[in-house]
C-alpha cells in the first residue's frame, strides 16, 4: 500500500503538523517510542544518529539525548514528558536550559489504530509564529519531521 503522509504549515502559524500512516499495528509503532534502543534506530532526519544519556518515560520524566548531524555537529536535546497514554498518545516539551539547543516547543503525538495499520499525527506547537519560522529556517524542522516519520516507517516495517 502506498504511504500516506502530509505536512501542514497552514492551519496554525505556530505549529508544524505531520501525519503519516504506517503499515504496522499501533502497539508496535508506539513501542518504537518506548526505549532508547528503539529510538536510536530511527530518531532524527536522514543522516542523523542519536545517543541517549538518560531516558525516563513517565510524566515528569526526562529524555536527554544528542543528535549527531551528518556534518559532525552534535545537538544536545532535552525532552520532558508530560503525558503518556499507551498506545494512544505522548505529549512532551522540548528544550529548556542553557545546555541544550535553543529550540522550545510542545509536541503531541497521537497514535490512531486503523485496524492493523497506524496513523500518527505529530504536532509541534511553538511559542510564536516567528519562533516556528526560525526553527524551520535554521533547523529545517519541517523536512526533518517528514524524514523522521519516514525513518520510523522503515523501522517498524522491518519488525512485523
Amino acid at each position: 500500500m502506498a504511504v500516506k503522509n502530509s505536512l501542514d504549515l497552514d492551519s496554525d502559524v505556530r505549529s508544524i503538523i505531520g501525519v503519516r500512516e504506517f503499515d504496522a499495528p499501533r502497539e508496535l509503532v508506539f513501542s518504537a517510542w518506548t526505549s532508547p534502543e528503539h529510538l536510536a534506530q530511527w530518531w532524527g532526519p536522514v543522516g542523523f544518529s542519536t545517543t541517549t544519556m538518560s531516558f525516563d518515560m513517565r510524566p515528569g520524566g526526562i529524555w536527554r539525548f544528542v543528535m549527531h548531524g551528518p556534518d559532525g555537529r552534535d545537538y544536545q536535546n532535552r525532552v520532558t514528558f508530560e503525558e503518556i497514554i499507551p498506545p494512544e498518545r505522548i505529549v512532551y516539551r522540548h528544550g529548556g536550559g542553557d545546555d541544550v539547543e535553543p529550540v522550545q516547543f510542545k509536541q503531541t503525538v497521537i497514535f490512531e489504530d486503523l485496524g492493523g495499520r497506524t496513523r500518527i499525527t505529530w504536532r509541534s506547537d511553538f511559542p510564536s509564529a516567528a519562533e516556528r519560522t526560525r526553527v524551520i529556517k535554521e533547523h529545517h524542522a519541517d523536512t526533518g519531521l517528514m524524514q523522521t516519520m519516514a525513518r520510523l516507517g522503515d523501522y517498524v516495517a522491518g519488525r512485523h
